[in-house]
């Protein structure tokens, strides 16, 4: 049985990850592909748990170093359970976010040295990486307003990492950029400013060379 495909998307804070996650989903399976979605941190049991640790306010949040040994260990569990065994049995996984985002936040947001967050992280993936990444790349002012109006749709509030100030946010940018640039034959950037049909077009360019 061949390997399945391992597909992540990435971006900043209210890029339209889920909307376009669906569309994937729905295009893989119309053409009887078994797909798995997941998302990080999140997709097991533990997971989940740690999730809420990342995502909630609260008085003793993690610091910076902590904040990245949750992800990792999240991922750790996730690859484990969840990932491999799918794609070892042909199933294709997309995931909302991967290691690109642990780079890009803890790396570039927060500060923390690239070269330990590329040691840790290939421990926690056990060598895992996506086949490919669609990069949603929306300015932070897009972004800002995406996210208001969700949270006045659904009387919800922003959660540890939205809350974050804009120089942060453009630092995800900046980090985002630089991955991308790093490996352009698997990162492929999808300008998500524009409507969510028009990214899903741009997304299907990159995806039908793979289906085929």
């Amino acid at each position: 049985m061949a390997r399945g495909k391992f597909i992540t998307l990435e971006g900043g804070e209210a890029a339209g990850k889920s909307t376009q996650i669906a569309r994937i989903k729905a295009a893989l399976e119309a053409r009887g592909i078994e797909t798995v979605v997941t998302r990080e941190p999140g997709g097991t049991r533990l997971a989940e748990l740690i999730r809420g640790l990342l995502k909630d306010e609260y008085e003793d949040a993690p610091c910076d170093r902590a904040e990245l040994l949750l992800f990792l260990a999240a991922r750790a569990q996730l690859v484990k359970n969840v990932i491999k065994p799918a794609l070892d049995a042909g199933k294709w996984v997309v995931s909302d976010r991967f290691s690109d985002s642990t780079f890009a936040y803890q790396g570039y947001g927060r500060g923390l040295p690239l070269d330990a967050i590329e040691t840790a992280n290939s421990f926690a993936c056990d060598g895992l990486k996506p086949d490919i990444t669609f990069w949603l790349d929306v300015s932070p002012e897009t972004a800002l307003k995406r996210r208001l109006g969700r949270e006045a749709a659904t009387n919800t509030g922003a959660d540890r990492f939205e809350r974050e100030q804009a120089a942060f946010h453009e630092r995800l940018r900046a980090g985002f950029a630089a991955l991308h640039a790093a490996e352009p034959g698997r990162i492929a950037r999808i300008d998500a400013n524009a409507a969510p049909d028009d990214v899903w077009e741009e997304i299907w360019t990159h995806l039908k060379p793979i289906l085929s």
